[in-house]
């Protein structure tokens, strides 16, 4: 602490303890206000004209008050800040007992015992300095008594409010030197309070806290207080956080005498919040950053980019070098990583929530320790197994795909876990582009793309983001997105293709065929979207539209064409299975459209079949109970499982469009080294499913007929039926109806 005067600090300790000290100037008013006759300025001598009983007195000794001694505050009073106040007190005295009585407004004042005016009597405030009070009236004995006990109460509890306050208090000469302080501000710092008087307020409060331009607003009258949050000092040399109120003390002619403070230590109240803010941007798990900070680099990132595109090439910002980077032929660029771990899932399941916890956090270690280095890149965990590397000033696209092989070999190495190794693998989307073509909320939303298709590739690899590949994606989800809507739209119809007898040429049935008339992107065929109505369950509601559009249809063949017998064919999605009573569905439609349900088959995959648990089963032999047909679609591309044949309510083998491919020639033939061609291994294979087929009690339909040659192997093979583009394309049903009548009511 700096030097004091040790001797002047003494006497200034013992003149507030005999509380004889008056007021501070903002307190005279108060204490005039509770003056029986008057108020005498503590600092002035007190007038002899007269007194109660009439008796002249002899005038009182400068620095006494009615003839009793002063004592003025030593501290105020000998401080530059109120010598001021000192003799505009000096000088309110003179005037005092100089001037002449003002003219009374009304009647003069009488006092008890005089005949006329009191002497030295004043009806105004306009004589004096505004820094003191005025003489109202001429004190009696009793009314000087009166006032100095008032002001010894009123300066008794301002000091003990002083003194006693919970929070820590001080005054502060325009020297920044410490005029006084109290024992709880003295308490907050580590300090005793003689240590803090003449003590420059800088050793306390970090100087660059000071609010100079908020001071010198209240300087200027503009404030009547200022808050603010401050850093204080302790003697240990740790800091304090501590909420501020300063207030400014003037003199009557309005210039700063000194500063009060009122400090709050909130030092708690910041270090929680200082957690919490923590807290809200950082995993609790791996003390990384979080999604909330990831976005808020990302952000400020382009925010940099955006203030640097308004800046001339090679134009310097103010406290900084020239950049290049506002140059649209050298634009900031950014890259990310997106990584996210193979097969974590399986090892929670195994061994535990606590392992999985426990390989999170090596694995967020490991990420940091050899990652986050370099200006601005940030390592982040966004949620469960996912985590983010994040390169704002990239480099290019050979950075990055480097950075995401290194992410790869380091993640490969294993991790001790709970006393066991544990290698995991990672899939990692890579994105690297200038700032200026993309926003954050893209370049994360490419990025997760591109880590799933990541995972899709194989996983354990990093694929760059291809911009075609996204927009085929990008189509792809807008496609899923306006499935439900499309069908309450009624933008889906349905084509029929015919099933022709091979033996006879007759149209025995008809393929349903759902296509989507797109306002946007035309007609889609349903290999577009089937996949996305099965991912999305929205195949479901759709496939019920088609089921019952095409029953209704086959109605009006049956009542057009009684003769033909007719059946409609519907493909049926393995979803619908697992999803919905299809065998309740099924028999809602065939009572509401009056189709027989001989006339209606179903067609499945071999997946849909044949893949695990019993419900397909089950829903197939119910609906083959109720008379239903069942065909096996693409047969010989699945899973080939003769041994569920047997077993299965099968009715039809649908032969996929591959095996027809060599059926086109004529006539079989063999290649001149003796071995079969393609064509030959074909019509074998086919040969033998048919015979296998015919075996089982079952007929046999083939795919893709696209010239006479093909249909004529296989009616010779033995096919039942067929369908392709030799007989008709898929159209509208008025196109079989007409081929119904055509064949069975000949003109």
């Amino acid at each position: 602490m700096p030097g004091r005067n040790e001797g002047a600090d003494a006497h200034h300790r013992r003149a507030l303890n005999d509380g004889h000290a008056p007021a501070a100037p903002e307190q005279t008013p108060a204490a005039a206000a509770v003056a029986p006759s008057g108020l005498i300025d503590g600092s002035a001598d007190s007038p002899a004209d007269s007194s109660a009983d009439g008796h002249e007195r002899e005038p009182a000794e400068p620095g006494t008050v009615g003839g009793r001694e002063h004592h003025a505050h030593p501290t105020l009073d000998r401080h530059p800040a109120t010598e001021p106040l000192g003799r505009s007190a000096a000088g309110a005295t003179e005037a005092a007992t100089t001037a002449e009585p003002a003219a009374p407004a009304g009647p003069a004042r009488q006092h008890p015992g005089h005949p006329g005016p009191v002497p030295g009597a004043f009806t105004g405030l306009s004589d004096l300095p505004d820094s003191v009070c005025p003489l109202c009236s001429a004190p009696t004995e009793s009314g000087t008594e009166q006032l100095l006990a008032a002001l010894r109460a009123s300066e008794s509890r301002f000091r003990a409010a002083f003194a006693d306050a919970g929070i820590g208090m001080l005054l502060v000469g325009p020297d920044d030197l410490i005029i006084e302080a109290n024992p709880a501000f003295a308490a907050m710092i580590g300090h005793e309070v003689p240590d803090l008087v003449r003590t420059h307020i800088h050793e306390i409060i970090d100087p660059e806290d000071t609010p100079r331009r908020l001071y010198r607003e209240l300087v200027r009258g503009e404030r009547d207080r200022i808050r603010v949050e401050k850093r204080l000092k302790h003697r240990e040399g740790r800091e304090i956080w501590s909420n501020v109120t300063i207030s400014l003390i003037r003199d009557g002619s309005g210039r700063p005498l000194y500063t009060l403070a009122m400090v709050e230590d909130v030092t708690e109240q910041r270090m929680l919040g200082d957690r919490l803010a923590y807290q809200a941007i950082h995993d609790p798990l791996t003390r990384l950053p979080n999604r909330a900070l990831f976005f808020e680099q990302l952000n400020a990132a382009f925010a940099r980019t955006a203030d640097e595109s308004s800046i001339p090439p090679g134009a310097a910002t103010p406290g900084t070098l020239p950049t290049t980077n506002g140059d649209s032929s050298n634009p900031r660029r950014v890259g990310l990583c997106y990584v996210d771990l193979d097969g974590f899932a399986a090892i929670n399941e195994t061994l535990g929530h606590h392992v999985g916890d426990q390989l999170l956090v090596a694995v967020a270690a490991r990420l940091e320790r050899g990652f986050a280095r370099g200006e601005g890149r940030l390592v982040a965990r966004l949620g469960g197994d996912e985590f983010a590397v994040l390169v704002p000033d990239s480099d290019g696209h050979d950075q990055l795909t480097s950075l995401a092989a290194e992410l790869i070999k380091a993640l490969e190495q294993p991790f001790d876990i709970a006393g066991q190794q544990l290698v995991v693998t990672a899939s990692i989307g890579v994105v690297e582009r200038p700032v200026l073509d993309t926003t954050p909320t893209d370049l994360l939303k490419d990025a997760d793309a591109t880590l799933y298709w990541s995972k899709a590739d194989g996983r354990a690899r990093w694929t760059l983001y291809d911009p075609d590949r996204g927009a085929h994606q990008l189509t792809r989800q807008r496609l899923a997105t306006a499935l439900r809507p499309a069908l309450e739209r009624g933008e889906f119809t349905v084509e029929y293709q015919p099933l022709v007898g091979l033996a006879d040429g007759a149209v025995h049935g008809a393929e349903a065929l759902v296509r989507w008339r797109h306002p946007r992107y035309g007609t889609l065929s349903p290999d577009r979207f089937i996949p996305l109505a099965e991912e999305s369950g929205a195949i479901v509601p759709l496939g019920k539209w088609v089921l019952e559009e095409s029953c209704r249809q086959a109605q009006r063949w049956l009542t057009e064409s009684p003769a033909a017998e007719a059946f409609v064919s519907v493909n049926l999605a393995a979803r619908q299975i697992w999803d919905s009573d299809v065998v309740a569905d099924v028999a809602e439609v065939l009572e509401r459209t009056g189709l027989p349900p001989r006339l209606l088959q179903l067609e499945l995959t071999e997946s849909a079949v044949l893949g695990p648990g019993g419900r397909p089963v089950q829903a197939l032999q119910a609906l083959a109970d109720m008379g239903i047909r069942i065909a096996i679609d693409d047969f010989g591309t699945g899973y080939s499982n003769l041994a569920y044949l047997s077993r299965l309510p099968v009715h039809v083998l649908k032969l996929d469009g591959s095996f027809v491919e060599g059926f086109r020639d004529p006539v079989p033939g063999g290649r001149p080294d003796g071995r079969f061609r393609r064509a030959d291994a074909d019509e074998q294979i086919v040969g033998a499913m048919v015979q296998l087929a015919h075996a089982l009690g079952l007929t046999v339909t083939a795919e893709g007929i696209e010239n006479a040659a093909q249909a004529e192997r296989l009616r010779q093979t033995g096919c039942d039926t067929a369908q392709g583009w030799y007989f008709a394309r898929p159209g509208p049903a008025e196109a079989v109806a007409a081929m119904l009548r055509n064949h069975h009511n000949p003109a």
